[in-house]
This record gives C-alpha cells, sequence and structure tokens, in this order.
C-alpha cells in the first residue's frame, strides 16, 4: 500500500473513532438526565468489548475463507496474528478498522436498552450479539471472494452480487432491526421522561457522528483516491438534504420545525448514502438524502401507533433508513459514478432489484430473529431488565453512583 493511502486511512480510522463519543452524545442528549451515563457507558461500553471479541474470533468470522458462504472460518485469524507482519496490503489497518464497524453496530443498538437495562447484562449481550448476528451479517457483505488466493467469501456479496458501498445492511439495517427486538424483549420504560434533556449535547453529538461518517465512507474506498473523494462529496451533501427532507415533512405534519429532527434528518440522510455514496451523482446524493430523511421523519409517526419503546429512534433512523438508503441505488444510479450502475429512473436494468430486495429481506430477518432469541434466552437466564426503584431513581446513580449534573448554590 503506497504511504498516502495509508495515510489517509489512518485519518479515516481516527474520525470513525470520533463516531462513539458522538454517538454517546447524542443518545445521551436525547435521554433523561438520570440516564445520561449510563447510555455513555454502553456506548464505549460496546466498543470495549467489541475490541476484544474480534482480536480473539472476530475478525476470522467476518473476513476469513467462507464456510458455506454464510460464516468465515476464525481460526484462520485467530489472535490478529497473522496482521504482525507488514505484507504491502494494508490487512493490519483493515483490522482495526473493522473492530470500528462492529463496535459502532452494536453501539447503535443500545438505542432499544436505553434507560432500562443492566449493565453487566449489556455488555455480556453485545459479545453474544457480535457472535451471532453481527459476524455472520457482516460475512455475507465484506467478504469478497479471491480467485487469486483461492479465498471464498459472503454469499450476498459474492452470489446474490448486492451493491452495498459501505455497510447500509451489515451495520444499520442490522443495529436497526436489532434495537427493536430487544426493545420489544425489554419492554416499555415505566419512568417515560418527557423530552431530551440536553439538545445542545445531542446536536454536538450528531456533528461528530457527520465528521466520522467521512471516515466511515473516505476509508472504504481503501485509499487517497478519486472514489474517496467522491464519497466524501456524498456524504457531505446527502447529510445537508437529510436534515431538509426531515423538517419538511416535519412543518407539513405538525406546523413546526425542532432542533431534534434537523439532527434525527442529518444522521438519517447519512444513513441512506452509506450503501450508495459510490453509486449516484451529486445531485442524487442530494435526492438520497431528501428521500431518506423525508421517510424517516413520516415513518416515525408509527411508532407510537405500535406502541413501541425504542426511544432513539435506531429502528427507524437506521433500519428503515438503511432500506431506503439501499433501495436507492436501484432508483438513482448513475453510470457516470464509480459504481457504474444505471438505476431504474436512467433506463437501467431492474434485474438489481431483486438482488437489493433479497439483501434487505435477509438481513432484516435475521437480525431481528436471532437477536429477539438472544435477548429472551439472557432475559430468562439472568434478567435483563433492572428493578423498577433502579428505573425511578435513574440509572446513573444507581449502577454507576454518578450523575451527569451537579447543580448547587454559592
Amino acid at each position: 500500500m503506497e504511504a498516502t493511502d495509508l495515510a489517509w486511512l489512518l485519518a479515516a480510522f481516527a474520525l470513525v473513532l470520533l463516531m462513539f463519543p458522538g454517538l454517546a452524545l447524542f443518545y445521551g442528549g436525547m435521554l433523561g438526565s438520570r440516564h445520561t451515563l449510563n447510555m455513555i457507558m454502553m456506548v464505549m461500553g460496546a466498543l470495549a468489548v467489541t475490541a476484544v471479541f474480534y482480536v480473539v474470533i472476530g475478525h476470522g468470522l467476518v473476513l476469513g475463507d467462507s464456510i458455506g458462504g454464510f460464516i468465515g472460518n476464525p481460526v484462520e485469524m485467530l489472535g490478529f496474528e497473522s496482521l504482525m507482519t507488514d505484507d504491502g496490503s494494508g490487512s493490519t489497518f483493515w483490522g482495526a478498522f473493522y473492530v470500528l464497524f462492529a463496535g459502532i453496530s452494536i453501539a447503535i443498538v443500545a438505542s432499544g436498552a436505553a434507560g432500562r437495562m443492566k449493565f453487566g447484562a449489556w455488555l455480556g449481550f453485545a459479545a453474544l450479539w457480535l457472535l451471532l448476528v453481527y459476524s455472520p451479517i457482516a460475512h455475507w457483505v465484506f467478504a469478497f471472494d479471491d480467485e487469486e488466493a483461492g479465498v471464498t467469501g459472503g454469499w450476498l456479496r459474492n452470489v446474490v452480487q448486492l451493491h452495498d458501498f459501505a455497510g447500509g445492511t451489515a451495520v444499520h439495517m442490522n443495529a436497526g432491526m436489532a434495537a427493536l427486538a430487544l426493545a420489544l424483549v425489554l419492554g416499555k420504560r415505566k419512568a417515560f421522561p418527557g423530552r431530551p434533556h440536553n439538545l445542545p449535547l445531542a446536536v454536538l453529538g450528531a456533528g461528530l457522528l457527520w465528521v466520522g461518517w467521512i471516515g466511515f465512507n473516505g476509508g472504504t474506498a481503501g485509499g487517497a483516491s478519486f472514489l474517496a473523494e467522491y464519497v466524501v462529496l456524498a456524504t457531505l451533501l446527502a447529510g445537508c438534504t437529510g436534515m431538509l427532507g426531515f423538517v419538511i415533512v416535519e412543518k407539513l405534519r405538525e406546523g413546526r420545525t425542532t432542533t431534534l429532527g434537523m439532527i434525527t434528518g442529518l444522521v438519517a440522510g447519512l444513513v441512506g448514502i452509506t450503501p450508495s455514496a459510490d453509486a449516484v451523482s451529486p445531485i442524487g446524493a442530494l435526492l438520497v438524502g431528501l428521500f431518506t430523511g423525508a421517510a424517516v421523519s413520516w415513518l416515525m409517526t408509527l411508532l407510537p401507533k405500535l406502541k413501541i419503546d425504542e426511544p432513539l429512534d435506531a429502528f427507524m433512523v437506521h433500519g428503515m433508513g438503511g432500506i431506503v438508503g439501499t433501495l436507492c441505488v436501484v432508483l438513482f444510479g448513475a453510470a457516470a459514478a464509480p459504481a457504474g450502475i444505471t438505476g431504474v429512473l436512467f433506463g437501467g436494468d431492474w434485474d438489481i432489484l431483486w438482488r437489493e430486495l433479497v439483501a434487505i429481506v435477509a438481513t432484516c430477518l435475521y437480525s431481528f430473529v436471532v437477536t429477539f432469541v438472544i435477548a429472551k434466552a439472557m432475559d430468562k437466564v439472568i434478567g435483563l431488565r433492572v428493578d423498577e426503584e433502579i428505573e425511578f431513581a435513574g440509572l446513573d446513580t444507581s449502577l454507576h453512583a454518578e450523575s451527569a449534573y451537579h447543580l448547587s448554590r454559592n
């Protein structure tokens, strides 16, 4: 790997790492003040568990030689030992980069547990989810066939030939459906906060996520190249129109626009462009963000009717946003874009539609069902939910003996 490529990838890695404190602040600001530190610990703890899991066994499960297209061989990359020497390919970097991809996926799932899950149970759940849910789906999507090396990859990428640039399926749809399943197992919160306790904190978190997304998509390009600059531009544009799409629907629906709506639309637009960043034109990127932000804003009205308590909206923003973004490849693909896909709105072949639909259905069903089973089993064995008294008192003081705010008169 050229030094310039490696330099950009290391910078992209640092940007993606910022997504963890960004998500912690984004989620923490949207919760009640009594659960803020607990949410921060859930997000950061998810990364800590991921690092251990991924080094010990995860890298092989995701990128190892495929076993039937379903899962990689964990023995090949056990303990990251194969990454201890420089083979010139940048494989050591990719090992680290994929730790962050896995970590941010499980961190997003924390939305479904907000304000009511035992912290120790969360860490155990995170490890099982990475093993049984994330690793198989990530292998399906991220593991490529390499005929020269005699390595086979995942079935969605190589048999179905899904187009997913940076993880709309393996990261966003996967995490969104898992958050829904976990929320259903845990049940509704008993101590409902009336509103987000600190919107400026949430805005700061959303801003850090946007910065991190530049590294998320730009780093996936694999080096300092035209593709990297192209997807970075697409990421900027979709984030902007995601905000607009959300608040336009919000205005039409409720007669007002909100700060929370704007930053929710920002994240939705970024989710939407993740699978399609290399496949759409700049105008297409604007449309992807607009459509995803608007769709998420409209779909969020359904959650109260369904009586689902998934308070930080990972299911809608990441799950449904990931679906919309994946379908945008079918609609808005531009032949002149790096991926060379012509969308059906521009006379392209409908053949790509079934490929994207198979990926959507397989990812969503597998993630929801297996996550639900994991959560149900753990709940039966150890119990996932805190006692009612702890929930009302607040998880910060009850579980961690800390408080996010200390207000006193001087």
